[in-house]
């Protein structure tokens, strides 16, 4: 006998009593009499005891079944109550969702964005996780997460939200001292500075046409946060390569300038992930939307 509770069959009890008839409750409840009959023979047998007293005439619970019917009853209520909160969180925007982001990103790019999708969902929570490794999204229970990386276009669990292009950058000072690099074989690796967390090493790739090229940085400083790159890139002692989002603001006001235009390093893209698109709550869907909506023009284009 399986361990776990027969709650169909208690269903059916409770819903054959409300109804005081077979008949009755199958047709409420869109079934077979049949299949109803059955289920309460099931549940006679596991309990070893009769619930009803039925002839073709009449119907009328035993002394056991009397004693059962307001466990029953309640189980079928909460049953019913469970089923109808959450058709009503999977409808409607309401509830948390769990979202992980890339640190930086997160506090310069997603905080900003907060207040209109509180203002816009007001039954909407968000618990929001800052960090630049790499989460399991299934395995750490979070709804959703944004990520930046070259990941396949793919509608199932990622959605592309927009490309971040990859930077090689260094401050003018670098560039008076060591000079303007043509090709990614000019650029010294001891000055290069890495990424620590980026899966399997940081290894810059170039492009320009058909020509390809590799760079494995081997600079004194490795960093989990691209952020942690900047003074020792302003201070002129180092090249790094920056996504778009954070190198923006510097090649605008000249503290950065750009290196090896004519060479581009692999780009990667912003994507929405969740564990699948299949019956995704309607909270996630809102936030995916919102940011669909809000990445559509990214506001850090240079």
């Amino acid at each position: 006998m399986s361990k776990l509770p027969d709650f169909e069959g208690l269903a059916l009890f409770a819903k054959v009593a409300e109804s005081r008839s077979f008949a009755a409750a199958a047709r409420e409840l869109d079934l077979s009499v049949p299949t109803v009959s059955r289920g309460i023979a099931r549940l006679e047998t596991r309990l070893g005891a009769r619930v009803f007293n039925r002839t073709s005439r009449r119907l009328a619970l035993t002394a056991f079944g009397q004693d059962l019917l307001g466990r029953a009853s309640q189980l079928y209520r909460d049953a019913e109550a469970a089923e109808a909160i959450a058709r009503d969180q999977s409808a409607s925007p309401r509830g948390t969702v769990r979202l992980a982001v890339p640190m930086t990103f997160g506090v310069h790019w997603i905080a900003p964005l907060l207040p209109g999708l509180l203002e816009r969902y007001p039954q909407l929570s968000l618990d929001l996780h800052l960090s630049d490794a790499k989460v399991d999204v299934v395995g750490d229970g979070f709804d959703a997460a944004l990520r930046i990386a070259s990941l396949p276009d793919s509608t199932l669990a990622a959605r592309r939200l927009c490309p971040v292009s990859r930077y090689t950058v260094a401050a003018p000072s670098y560039v008076a001292r060591y000079g303007q690099p043509s090709h990614p074989r000019d650029l010294d690796p001891a000055h290069c500075l890495a990424f620590a967390l980026r899966a399997g090493g940081d290894t810059w790739r170039f492009s320009n046409g058909r020509r390809k090229e590799t760079v494995h940085p081997l600079g004194r400083l490795r960093v989990t946060n691209s952020e942690a790159l900047l003074p020792v890139l302003l201070a002129g002692q180092a090249v790094a390569a920056l996504p778009e989002f954070i190198a923006a603001e510097y090649l605008r006001d000249g503290r950065l300038v750009p290196l090896l235009t004519q060479w581009k390093q692999s780009d990667g893209g912003l994507y929405f992930v969740t564990p699948t698109t299949q019956n995704r709550p309607a909270k996630v869907e809102a936030v995916a939307r919102y940011f669909i909506e809000m990445f559509a023009a990214p506001p850090w284009r240079h």
